[in-house]
């Protein structure tokens, strides 16, 4: 799949619906992937209008808010997500049991801990997926290696990476949201990030 990516991004990076139906109209398998944080029925919404069967891949580490579940189940009914939840091997109480409370990031089994909850449940996900374009979230703003991304990129691995909304602000989202009735979540943490605008990985790894 030959694809100009200087041309794609200088064209449609910032036109976020342009993006997602250029991306869907290469004909190849896709997946969108969530945490449904804050502003994720955006990209859901975007990327559903225009294949509603995409497969939507959210790996649950078990460390979410009670509003973050009752936000999934929401937004899952209402767009008629076909949702994919990918697990850790372990529960999260099997691992609190053994390994006790979530490491903090100066601890040295931070790393093992977010290969566990996150890494390796992607990692899953896209042996079962099989995708060839990869839509998310992504945006500029939430931390210094976002900043410098593109919002088509070729993974080393040949993935089509998607980021739509990379340069939206907060308030165009929110806008998003209003003009189509979609609801949102602000109740959100990632164990894995420990801080706001650091990497949980994912995104260095793929």
């Amino acid at each position: 799949m030959s694809i100009d990516l200087a041309h794609v991004n200088a064209e449609l990076g910032r036109n976020p619906q342009g993006l997602v139906d250029w991306a869907i109209g290469l004909g190849q398998p896709a997946i969108v992937t969530t945490n449904f944080r804050p502003f994720e029925a955006v990209i859901l919404h975007m990327v559903t209008r225009a294949k509603p069967d995409v497969p939507v891949v959210w790996m649950d580490n078990g460390y979410n808010t009670e509003a973050t579940y009752r936000f999934a189940d929401e937004v899952t009914k209402l767009l008629g997500l076909n949702l994919h939840i990918y697990l850790p091997r372990r529960s999260r109480a099997h691992r609190e049991a053994v390994e006790g409370s979530t490491p903090g990031l100066d601890d040295p089994r931070h790393a093992a801990f977010t290969e566990e909850v996150k890494l390796e449940p992607f990692a899953r996900a896209l042996r079962e997926t099989a995708p060839k374009v990869w839509f998310t979230a992504l945006r500029a703003t939430d931390t210094a290696v976002r900043a410098q991304m593109d919002p088509v990129s070729l993974n080393p691995d040949g993935l089509v990476k998607v980021a739509p909304l990379l340069h939206w602000s907060s308030k165009e989202l929110y806008e998003y949201c209003e003009a189509h009735g979609l609801p949102n979540n602000f109740d959100y943490v990632d164990p894995t990030k420990g801080e706001d605008n650091r990497e949980c990985g994912l995104h260095l790894a793929h």
